[in-house]
């Protein structure tokens, strides 16, 4: 029995602490305590990058759902991913260009966007609701995209996970692709927890497909000729050019070149596109910068070399202020490409704390209550590090995502395919050197402040060259991408719808090496001023500057590159397997790729292909890879790869259950027995086991306290 005079004291010292302890575990963020990450399971399954995934899709009728590819229209099937098969989901064509670029290649192999909770809420596969399966499209080193997003995450940078998917459709190969985590629910639940905070896809450029602000109905005249009367927001520009920032219109400048029926230029030809420049043979990029280009690198055609005709060096780059995050005023409906773009319920509370916080970013006010400095500073150095044209800091603005928790801003990264200086296939030396205090078409860093505030003061300037050392200190760029090499090669040597050969791929791989290698040799160089961080520097001692004049970034894949030895079709139209000439003669050596006959077997091959010069400096005919595999594939098992960097905090795998449903696309479907014909490895997307856990350890702490309170009291 205890004797202790301050017994009772103690005993009320102890049912407070608890009772603390619970309010905390169960309010802490109304409390102000940031909230954790979460780990949702989908992250150690479908994103382990240690191999590379299976993903079959079982469909009623898939040509009939490749025919709606172009309009973003749902279609019900079962996906089957590893083995585990989850019935009902819903899956559509997605992406900007890309989607009439590929029908302008002649095309099917079109990206995909997967719901798992389109047709039943809370629906998920491991917690995951929404999947990208990118097509890897103007990319021959089928990394571009993946590399970037994995330097994101081995750097901190809160990106999308990703991970290489081959993809089969009722039993037949389809294809390599790239699964990406959809920057939707399931991100903000895991990079945020529960208090996801609002999150938005600033975009007005509308170009090719993508819905609303993200490329739908584009038109180049309607674009440069749009009342600017009626609320539009946009800065002014030179020669009445709204949206395009600063600036003055080339001199003959004629947009109708730009405005084809389908959206591309007049006699538009494909094939044109596969100089080593990317660029159409005769093209000549003085009429769009208005002086001649020059590879020497001299004045201002430095800028115009990283871009062949460069919108950011002429306008301040396409697109309008909102989506560059320019204030202009306190109105909700000047920051249109911002709210019709969220991606969160939005309130009106919520639109008017982001249009403050831009207020005093713009003014490089309060930047540390505004801006996350740690996750944005992390951003834009791999983000410059891989020289995307395509983004924020490009000739054309979009393809980012803008989070906002509390009036604290920060960037999502989005769409790398075009990293690396491909977006316009850029002079190599120029963008090997892309100097890191101006960065890609950034002329003005006021015109585009989240950019600007880290060249607003010396201080911020020195914090983003520190973190610069510490990403080529820490990171394995190399690393990263050789170990991808060694995990796809075999996959792409079967690939049936490949955008290009295998050779093309194994150059398009070894130039990226080359590339990382030479870009991290400048920028070591840049800080200390042994190497100038910026155009200006750059202009007047090219000498310093590192030489990549023996790369071809083009032979990467580029945005003119055309689709190099394959053609998004099971053969592939580089290869042999089939198919003439549009005039109906027989493909020979070195000819355009040829167009399948209807009555083409895809399936049959030759080991022998011969695919056209698409790219330069390569021989006209070259052997393919291996035919298509025919039946299942055989896929590495997992093993001991540690992603650098790492993927730190993942949890457990999901369980649940469901209710069977039957889904379009899955009757008579032999599904594997692996896996569960309902929702395998679902969570519940409104609590997790970490809830409940904290919940249930604060109510064992209070109830303990207060029997030991009562036990000492009686015993009293």
């Amino acid at each position: 029995m205890s004797t202790h005079k301050h017994i009772d004291r103690i005993c009320v010292v102890i049912t407070a602490l608890c009772l603390l302890v619970a309010v905390l575990f169960l309010n802490g963020e109304a409390l102000g305590i940031q909230s954790a990450s979460r780990s949702m399971g989908y992250e150690t399954t479908l994103f382990d990058t240690s191999r590379v995934h299976t993903l079959e899709i079982v469909i009623d009728d898939w040509d009939a759902f490749l025919e709606t590819c172009e309009q973003e229209e749902y279609s019900a099937c079962t996906v089957v991913i590893d083995n585990e098969a989850v019935k009902n989901v819903a899956i559509r064509g997605k992406g900007n260009t890309s989607l009439s670029t590929v029908k302008t290649l002649g095309s099917q192999r079109y990206s995909f966007k997967i719901e798992f909770d389109h047709y039943q809420s809370g629906k998920n596969y491991h917690g995951l609701d929404k999947l990208s399966l990118n097509n890897i499209i103007q990319d021959n080193t089928y990394m571009k995209d993946y590399l970037s997003y994995r330097l994101m995450a081995a750097f901190g940078v809160d990106a999308p996970l990703c991970s290489f998917v081959y993809i089969t459709v009722n039993g037949e190969d389809w294809g390599l692709y790239l699964a990406v985590e959809g920057v939707e629910d399931s991100f903000l639940q895991r990079s945020y927890g529960k208090d996801t905070g609002e999150l938005y896809k600033p975009d007005s450029m509308s170009f090719g497909g993508g819905g609303p602000g993200n490329g739908k109905d584009f038109n180049m005249d309607d674009f440069l000729n749009r009342d600017t009367e009626d609320g539009d927001t946009e800065q002014e520009s030179g020669a009445g050019m709204p949206g395009f920032g600063g600036g003055t219109v080339p001199e003959g400048f004629d947009p109708s070149q730009f405005t084809g029926g389908d959206g591309m230029p007049e006699g538009f030809d494909p094939s044109q596109f596969s100089g080593g420049d990317g660029m159409p043979e005769g093209f000549d990029p003085s009429q769009f910068t208005g002086e001649a280009d020059s590879d020497s690198g001299d004045g201002e055609s430095r800028r115009s070399g990283r871009g062949g005709f460069d919108f950011g060096g002429i306008f301040g780059g396409m697109g309008s202020g909102d989506v560059k995050l320019q204030y202009t005023d306190d109105d909700p409906d000047s920051y249109s490409n911002i709210f019709d773009n969220a991606k969160t319920d939005v309130s009106q509370a919520d639109q008017t704390r982001l249009i403050q916080a831009l207020k005093q970013l713009n003014a490089y006010e309060n930047l540390e209550s505004v801006v996350d400095v740690d996750e944005v500073l992390r951003y834009f150095v791999v983000h410059n590090y891989v020289c995307n044209g395509d983004s924020y800091t490009g000739s054309i603005v979009h393809n980012y995502y803008l989070h906002e928790h509390d009036g604290q801003l920060s960037m999502i990264p989005w769409d790398y395919n075009l990293a690396f200086g491909t977006f316009q296939s850029s002079d190599a030396t120029d963008t090997v050197n892309d100097p890191i205090d101006t960065p890609m078409s950034v002329s003005d860093p006021d015109e585009r402040p989240m950019w600007g505030w880290i060249q607003s003061s010396a201080e911020y300037t020195a914090l983003y060259h520190q973190y610069f050392q510490e990403f080529l200190d820490t990171v394995d760029i190399t690393g990263i991408l050789d170990e991808a090499y060694a995990l796809i090669a075999e996959y792409v040597q079967k690939d049936p719808t490949a955008f290009c050969s295998y050779e093309e791929f194994e150059t398009g791989v070894a130039t990226l090496r080359s590339f990382c290698t030479l870009r991290t040799e400048s920028i070591r160089g840049q800080p200390d001023g042994s190497i100038p961080s910026t155009d200006a520097g750059q202009q007047e001692n090219s000498a310093a500057l590192v030489d990549a004049s023996a790369l071809t970034l083009s032979d990467m894949g580029s945005m003119g590159g055309g689709m190099g030895g394959g053609g998004g079709f099971p053969g592939g139209f580089g290869s042999s397997r089939g198919g003439t000439d549009e005039d109906g003669t027989p493909a020979q050596e070195g000819d355009a790729a040829p167009v399948p006959t209807e009555d083409a077997d895809p399936a049959s091959g030759s080991p022998d292909a011969s695919f056209p010069d698409q790219t330069g400096g390569r021989p006209q005919g070259f052997p393919g890879g291996a035919a298509p595999g025919q039946g299942g594939a055989s896929f590495p098992s997992g093993g001991d790869f540690s992603p650098p960097g790492g993927f730190g905090g993942f949890g457990r795998p999901g369980s649940g259950d469901g209710e069977q449903r039957s889904g379009g696309g899955s009757e008579g479907a032999n599904l594997p027995s692996g896996g569960s014909a309902d929702f395998p490895g679902q969570t519940s997307a409104s609590a997790s086991g970490t809830d409940w856990l904290l919940f249930g350890v604060s109510v064992a702490v209070l109830v303990l306290g207060l029997v030991l309170a009562l036990r000492y009291r009686r015993q009293r």
